[in-house]
């Protein structure tokens, strides 16, 4: 394969990839609004895009092994390369509906958004961006435990509601984390750095 074959070879990776994580968006977005509206078509537009989600990372991960295995890439190629299998990886979450307390539904999505951005435009410090924002989505998590279990406590017949919206609060804060994980490839791809688990470790 020569350069600029393989060269071509990463852009498409790179196109397919942010396709899959505008259909990750998408999905987040529609199973808030399941969520705020109760209506069950929003769930059943979720479970359809879940299809083409997983057709797609299918799709990435074969496209980036091809590239691995026809040209022997550059340090920050490889970098790239290894970047995108995890990023993939992270869009496909598996999301328990109805999602959202419509707050924290909507930092999350920024999250998303944000980390999806910073690896369009390979910037690290919008990827650390994303590391902060995932500091108050914790907090939110964190607070919506709190207030459920109080609730749960004075009024023992809202257990299961509130057990429901637990769940919910600890799935979006699953996909916060994945957001996270991306941000964190991406400084990784960038900058060789492994900021994982709070460090700033470089690696070769």
């Amino acid at each position: 394969m020569t350069r600029s074959r393989f060269q071509n070879g990463l852009d498409e990776l790179k196109e397919k990839l942010l396709r899959m994580g505008g259909l990750a968006e998408q999905a987040i977005d529609q199973a808030i609004e399941a969520y705020r509206t109760r209506d069950a078509k929003y769930c059943q537009k979720v479970l359809i895009n879940e299809n083409d989600i997983n057709q797609a990372e299918r799709e990435i991960d074969e496209l980036a092994l091809d590239l691995l295995a026809m040209q022997q890439p550059m340090a920050i190629d490889l970098r790239f390369i290894i970047a995108v299998v995890k990023i993939n990886a992270d869009l496909e979450p598996e999301v328990q509906l109805p999602v959202d307390i419509p707050r924290m539904g909507a930092s999350v999505t920024a999250m998303v958004q944000r980390s999806l951005e910073s690896f369009l435009d390979g910037k690290a410090e919008v990827a650390e961006a994303v590391l902060q924002m995932d500091n108050v989505v914790d907090r939110m998590k964190d607070e919506a435990f709190v207030v459920l279990v109080q609730k749960m406590i004075a009024e023992p017949q809202t257990t299961r509601a509130a057990l429901n919206v637990l769940l919910i609060a600890r799935n979006l804060e699953r996909i916060a984390d994945h957001a996270t994980n991306i941000a964190e490839d991406v400084i990784f791809w960038v900058r060789g750095a492994d900021v994982r688990h709070g460090g700033a470790h470089f690696r070769a």
